[in-house]
This record gives structure tokens, sequence and C-alpha cells, in this order.
């Protein structure tokens, strides 16, 4: 590793042994990056230098941002946080905000500071907070001021974490405009973390994958290059949270690379997001299937002839939503697949080369194969893990479960797939216990102990269960206490119950009252009878 701008050296103190991190592939002339590298200079301080400052950079419902107005707020921000909260290169900064244009200067702010930025759901709860603030040890905060409710209610349990400002807050807004609009980036290097994304995993025990400058820049230069074929005059939409990394790349990163420009908008329905593309002309959208499956039934109300290219991941595009959404709007869907620990997407396809059925392939700049369980590569057609190389790759923050993810330089996905002769490759199934509902990550044994602590419940199993409009909801297996009714009114209350103890989207949207649930002899939860439950 090249030597660190960091003083701090907590993240890279807690990445793994160097013999357990994925093999990392640069065969593409553009992934040969230089041994220093601070990625918001090369997202934004480079756009403005070639001549791109009078440029859109956002949009939003409350206005527009070029890219030196963007530079220039970011640049205050950075201030703000080395000068006014004595940030130090290589603390882990909390950032916390809906898709809006401070959210993105404040992300690009860390940058720039050299922080490590940790950005979290707008939806999560003071318990997964707390869960994300100790694991990263966090010491500096950034957040929306209308989120300020959770925050507060977990920081006295965290000394450590000693400096928080709220935007859209008079005294922290009249603070930030009183900074200068200039900055001298922190020069750090190209294998310096940049971020901490946490994904829940399986256990519901969060995971936090440490991704470097460079990941971000070889995101950014991968599928909206290969894929999407980004241009300095698109405009992108959509709905995935900059906080998760398919919305840092789609809403962020990917158009900011190419010179084009994003629309940022803070809470979106099916017809709010039409309303959005028509309005601004959208060229690009990002969401899930769930998202497009309702946007097809009100696609006729809008003019979106601007749409040339319309992105699906977060979970499995069925066929017929697919179908739906091109019947609707003669727009073929690019589909893909991705995941936190690869930081974005590696199999998608173009709209010209889609085959039914299929996820894609291999973008440039990435390997996939499938694998049977004596890790041999599979034959086409027979199904097995799914494993990639490229060049990003696992890399979780102090966590044993990454002996588990990366075997022989490959990354472990979880999924089940198979792969045609001609490298297409299908999604099966997940091969652990994570839900994937509308494109968040739900983790069942979380949503389990949230059950649990209703004295109502007396044991409950919670699976992903099939559903026409989502793809896959939460379905929830409890056993009550004696005295309680098994009636609508309980299933109202243990919902209600979930939404206040962890993230709302989290909550069991079924609900089935049993007397047992199937264990082993030795007491464990057979999940996989409860999913071919009838």
């Amino acid at each position: 590793m090249s030597r660190s701008a960091h003083v701090d050296s907590f993240a890279r103190d807690n990445l793994p042994p160097r013999s357990q991190w994925p093999e990392l592939l640069f065969e593409l002339p553009e992934l040969r990056y230089p041994a220093r590298m601070n990625c918001a200079a090369e997202l934004l301080d480079r756009a403005v230098a070639r001549g791109r400052g009078a440029r859109i950079a956002l949009r939003s419902p409350e206005g527009e941002c070029s890219y030196a107005q963007l530079l220039a707020q970011a640049n205050r921000i950075a201030n703000l946080l080395a000068r006014e909260m004595g940030l130090k290169p290589g603390n882990r900064v909390l950032l916390r905000g809906p898709n809006n244009p401070m959210m993105a200067a404040c992300w690009f702010a860390v940058m720039k500071a050299g922080g490590v930025c940790v950005a979290t759901m707008p939806l999560l709860r003071a318990k997964e907070l707390g869960e994300v603030i100790a694991k990263a040890a966090i010491t500096h905060a950034l957040c929306d001021r209308r989120l300020a409710e959770e925050l507060e209610a977990v920081r006295p349990q965290f000394p450590g974490l000693k400096n928080v400002k709220y935007w859209y807050d008079d005294a922290t807004d009249a603070l930030i405009g009183k900074q200068s609009a200039d900055f001298k980036n922190v020069d750090t290097a190209a294998d310096d973390v940049a971020l901490i994304a946490f994904t829940s995993g399986t256990t519901g025990k969060p995971k936090g994958t440490v991704h470097f400058h460079r990941d971000v820049i070889a995101m950014s230069d991968c599928f909206p290059r290969s894929i999407l074929g980004m241009r300095e005059d698109d405009v992108v939409c959509g709905t995935p949270p900059l906080a998760f990394t398919f919305g840092l790349g789609g809403m962020l990163c990917f158009p900011l690379r190419c010179g084009a420009s994003t629309v940022l908008v803070e809470k979106l329905t099916p017809e709010v997001l039409l309303e959005t593309i028509q309005k601004f002309k959208a060229t690009v959208c990002f969401t899930s299937p769930v998202m497009y499956r309702g946007m097809a039934g009100f696609a006729r109300k809008f003019d979106i002839s601007s749409l040339k290219n319309c992105v699906s991941a977060g979970e499995a595009l069925p066929d017929a939503t697919r179908q739906l959404f091109k019947s609707a709007t003669g727009i073929e869907i690019v589909d893909g697949i991705g995941s936190t620990e690869m930081i974005h997407i590696f199999i998608s396809h173009t709209p010209g080369k889609v085959r039914r059925g299929a996820t894609g392939y291999a973008i440039p700049g990435y390997r996939a194969a499938v694998f049977n369980e004596n890790f041999e590569i599979c034959k086409p057609g027979e199904i097995g893990r799914l494993a990639v190389k490229g060049p990003t790759g696992c890399r979780y923050l102090a966590d044993e479960r990454q002996k588990s993810y990366v075997h022989d330089g490959w990354n472990l996905t979880g999924d089940a797939y198979l792969m045609d002769e001609d490298g297409y490759f299908f999604f099966q199934s997940r091969t652990d216990d994570m839900i994937i509902s509308a494109g968040y990550n739900i983790a069942g044994p979380e949503v389990e102990d949230a059950l649990l602590a209703h004295a109502a419940v007396a044991e409950c199993g919670v699976i992903g269960a099939p559903d026409e409009e989502r793809g896959t909801v939460v379905k929830a297996f409890v056993v009550l206490k004696p005295g309680n009714e098994k009636n609508e009114i309980m299933v109202k209350t243990l919902q209600e119950h979930v939404k206040s103890v962890i993230a709302p989207y989290k909550y069991p949207r079924a609900i089935e009252f049993v007397d047992a649930l199937p264990r082993t002899e030795t007491g464990k939860l057979q999940r996989f009878k409860l999913r071919t439950s009838p």
C-alpha cells in the first residue's frame, strides 16, 4: 500500500490481512490510476479546471447548482470540518441525510478533507445508528437537521462522537457561509480509505465494507462508460439513496465523472418519479424493479420521451416487470447485479444485448464465474455460487466474515446463478438468509430480534416470501404467548412495534401465526421449511 495521508489510521489498521483480500484486476487502461488520488478532486475539482464550472451539476425541485457552485460549497464544508470541527485525515464522519444538494456537498467535503465517509440511510433508528457508530469508531457527524432525533438519542452512549453539526440549521448554515470557498485537498493515496459502507449481512450484525479513493473512480469508469455510454449532456434521476453505494454511483459519481448532471429529490413515488423525468427531461433513470412496475401503470400520462436508459438493480428483475415496463414505455430496462462489497454493478448488459431472463454478462473490467461446492467451475447450465473479480473487491472492517466472502481470490456474492454457453448469467436465488425487498437489504434475524422484543411473542422465524408487486416481502411466522389473540389487530400491533424498533422498511408485511416452528433436534430453526410452507 502507498504512503497514507491519514493521521488517524483506524480504518487502515482494521482492514483484513492482505492474504484474505480478493485478487484485483486492472486490465483496462483507464483503470491504471496514479499512486496519489483524491476522488473528490477527480470528480469535481478537475471538472471545473477543465472548463465545466458553469455547467449544471445538481438539479432539485428547489433550484440548480453549477459545478463551480458545488465546488465552492464543498470547499466551505471541508473548511468547516478541518478548522471548526477539528477533523484529522482518517477520522470517520457519519453522514446522514436524504438525497439533496447538501448531502452531495457534504460527501465531497469529507473526501476533500481526507475523512472517511460513513453514510447512513435516513430511516435508520437509534439502535442501528449506534451499531454503525461503534463499529466504525465514528468521531464526527454531519446530519440533516430534520433527522436529528435518532442521532441525538444515541449520542450519549458514544463520548468519542464529539463533533456533530446539522445542516439546514441556521447557526451551522451561517458558519458554513463564513468559510473560505477555497480548500487545499488532502493529498490522499489512491488506496487510502474513502468510505465505509455498511450492510447488515445475514445475521443482522452490520458489516462495514471498506472502499478506497481508487475504488470510487473505478466504479465510475466501468459500468457507466461501457454499458450506458454516459455523456455530459445526460441528466440522471432515480431513487437509490446516496447512502447506498448503488445511489452514490448512479446518482452522484457517475454523472459528475462525465460532466453530466443529476436530479436529487428526497421522496419519490412512481408518479413523482415520472413527473421528475418529464420536468427535468431526464435521460437516465436508476431505480428498483418495484418502482419500474409501479411506473408502468402511469407512464402514458407523462412525456418521458427524453429517457434513453433505465437501470434496475438492488434485487433480481422479474421478466414480467421488464416486459410490462417495455410495453408501457418502449424502453428496455438495463438490469444489473452489484454488491456493497464490490461497491457497484459488475454484471449487466447494454439495451441492445438483452437475453430474456438473464441479468447479463460480466461488464468490461470484471470477470465472473459459477462454482460448485468443490469450488470447481460449473458447466454451462449448472447452478452454483456466483464469484466475481475486478478492480474492486471485498474488504470488511475488522470482520471474520471476510474469510467466507473471499475464496482463492474470488468474491463470493451469496447469489446462486447459472451461466449459459454465451456467458450470460441467470439468477436463481440467494444462498444466504438475506431478504432483498424493493431494493432494500433486510436481514431476517434482525427482524426476528425486533419481534421477540414484544411481550406477546414467544417465538418467530422470518423469511423472504415471493410477492407479485415487490418481488419479495418480509414474512414472519409467529408463535404467540398464551392469552394473546391470533387476529388482524395483533398483526398490526406487531408490525407497528417492529417499525418503532428498527427501520420501518424492514417490517414484516406478512405475518402468519403458527403453533410451533420447525427446528432441528439441537433447536436450530429450519428456515428452509418455512420457505416451503404452503
